[in-house]
């Protein structure tokens, strides 16, 4: 839920996908054809486990329950997020 300035200032956590909180609302409601386009991967299937981070905890609180409201039901967030993760060390992936 970072917005692409920041993971290419900082990098991203290892594996995690990014769909930008400015376009995070329709991006849980359009076909699995147009999210593919919008962001160059398939949407996650209903039935995965979605885990959201951003930079503080706050974009994510709101992304999953947008993806709750969506039709997700495993659902989660990173509340320290990015912050948290730098802070302890967490490996960085160049964005």
């Amino acid at each position: 839920m970072r917005e692409p300035g920041e993971l290419h200032a900082t990098g991203k956590i290892p594996g995690a996908i990014n769909i930008p909180i400015t376009s995070a609302v329709q991006s849980f409601h359009v076909s699995d054809a147009d999210f593919e386009d919008m962001y160059g991967f398939e949407r996650p299937p209903r039935d995965a486990t979605l885990l959201f981070y951003c930079k503080a905890g706050v974009r994510a609180r709101s992304a999953a329950g947008l993806a709750k409201h969506a039709g997700w039901e495993s659902v989660g967030e990173y509340p320290g997020s990015w912050l948290d993760w730098e802070v302890h060390g967490g490996p960085v992936e160049k964005a």
